[in-house]
């Protein structure tokens, strides 16, 4: 009655690792590319740094969840998580531009900037997980 699951076990290992890995890549990419210090701002009780990032982390494994469920092997759910990666750091850059004051909004907690930058992560990651074949 196990034997499926049993016998799935090594390829799930090895998807959840490698979604893991690339999970944690991309927070620290993310961390790297903004201005401020989401994780010092969250130790301090920052919604909006909190908000904020975790909208980029979900947005970003949404296509990673979608990229395991459709990809043959590992090394095309790795090129599709480099895709996401990528698209998920241009929505945060095209955000900055768009509104040059978030920079200054989020370190001072303001959370409706949070919320958006949340939002628009979360929308972007979406439409990237539909956009996976």
């Amino acid at each position: 009655m196990f034997d499926p699951v049993i016998s799935s076990l090594p390829a799930f290992a090895g998807y959840f690792a490698t979604a893991l890995a690339l999970l944690a890549v991309f927070a620290l990419l993310y961390v790297f590319v903004t201005p401020y210090n989401e994780l010092a701002l969250i130790r301090e009780g920052n919604t909006a740094a909190a908000v904020s990032l975790g909208g980029a982390v979900v947005g970003y494994a949404l296509p990673i969840a979608v990229s395991v469920a459709v990809s043959h092997n590992i090394m095309a759910m790795i090129g599709w998580g480099v895709v996401a990666c990528l698209v998920q750091l241009m929505v945060y850059v095209i955000a900055r531009l768009a509104l040059p004051q978030i920079n200054r909004a989020i370190p001072q907690g303001k959370v409706a900037s949070g919320v958006f930058l949340a939002s628009l992560s979360l929308g972007i990651g979406i439409l990237n997980a539909g956009c996976i074949a």
